[in-house]
């Protein structure tokens, strides 16, 4: 049994209630949003512990800052956007307030903003956004984020990631599967990837599945040109420069995230490059504007909103002895931009 006293945390309360933090900390405080019952469970509960309430506790379990911090990787990006108002939803039906971090997509930036977020005692973290592939980049993170859940804080991801967190893991792999099926299918067998950052999972996972696509249809990996860039609109206008210059036969060009494929279409517009009659294009996440594009995009949706729900949710259960996880699904949606190969196609 936990120890009474100053040393029992919030956590210890929630967790033998059956409740979220957030829960408690209300039910503790007297504040609305708490049935009456569950208010007294809760009560009843803190004096069988012998829980004595500290005003950092009471911080860290989202009392008087009822405070979430999200990590981004690019707020500017409709994917993070589009990810932040569903968490932002969840808070607010919760009492709970929204602080948005950016870290570029830089571990070490990502890393300061941890600490930084935990500094201000906010009472939940979530990291949305690609993990890493090395491990190692990760670790002062993961030891960061474990001392945090020490005292009472809690973490959810979005993303692979090494951090021995909950997590809702996007379907990215059989999504990269699905672009490849649907590419073949058109006839396509020369195909470009402007694959976006090396060293993220995300990338990672998505070519994995582009890559798988290809075997099953008794095709070799190698033949793809993967061309690493950003993974932004810019980083995909210079590596559909790059595909460009480099492979001219290609007749479809996959780009592993939305806005990649934005800058993608962007520079065929420029060269007069017919889309899809010369260059199918492919994109990844189905964000808002997809389908306004001209020509409208063909991508993978994945559930932005409701993963930045679930991943709220998520921190908001009682702790769990093992990590949860929450797989997101995906839909191919064929649009505009994918056509069939042209007749010179092999």
């Amino acid at each position: 049994m936990p120890r009474p006293g100053p040393r029992l945390r919030l956590a210890d309360v929630a967790e033998r209630a059956g409740v979220s933090l957030a829960t408690a900390s209300r039910a503790l405080a007297g504040r609305e949003g708490v049935s009456e019952e569950v208010a007294n469970h809760v009560r009843q509960v803190s004096r069988e512990l012998g829980y004595v309430a500290n005003p950092y506790a009471r911080n860290l379990a989202g009392g008087a800052s009822s405070t979430v911090g999200l990590i981004v990787h690019q707020i500017d990006d409709p994917y993070f956007s589009e990810i932040a108002s569903g968490v932002i939803e969840v808070a607010g039906k919760e009492g709970l307030l929204v602080q948005i971090a950016h870290s570029g997509r830089d571990p070490h930036n990502e890393l300061r903003q941890l600490r930084h977020l935990i500094a201000q005692r906010v009472g939940i973290i979530l990291i949305a956004g690609s993990g890493y592939s090395d491990q190692r980049v990760e670790t002062e993170a993961r030891n960061e984020i474990a001392g945090f859940q020490r005292a009472g804080g809690r973490v959810a991801v979005i993303g692979r990631h090494a951090l021995g967190v909950d997590a809702v893991v996007p379907d990215n792999e059989s999504g990269g599967r699905a672009i490849g099926a649907h590419l073949l299918a058109l006839g396509h067998r020369r195909i470009a990837v402007a694959a976006g950052t090396p060293g993220l999972t995300t990338v990672a996972d998505r070519l994995a599945g582009v890559a798988a696509a290809l075997t099953a249809h008794g095709l070799s990996p190698d033949d793809l040109a993967v061309v690493h860039s950003d993974f932004t609109r810019d980083g995909g206008r210079a590596a559909a420069e790059q595909i460009l210059h480099q492979h001219p036969d290609r007749t479809a060009i996959i780009a592993l995230n939305d806005a990649m494929a934005i800058g993608v279409l962007s520079i065929l517009r420029a060269r007069r490059i017919a889309v899809p009659e010369r260059m199918s294009v492919v994109g990844f996440d189905d964000v808002s504007v997809a389908a306004d594009l001209a020509p409208s995009l063909t991508t993978v949706r994945l559930p932005m909103t409701d993963m930045g729900r679930m991943a709220l949710k998520l921190a908001l259960k009682p702790k769990s002895t093992r990590p949860r996880r929450r797989s997101t699904g995906h839909t191919l949606i064929v649009r505009d931009s994918t056509g069939p190969a042209p007749t010179t196609e092999g």
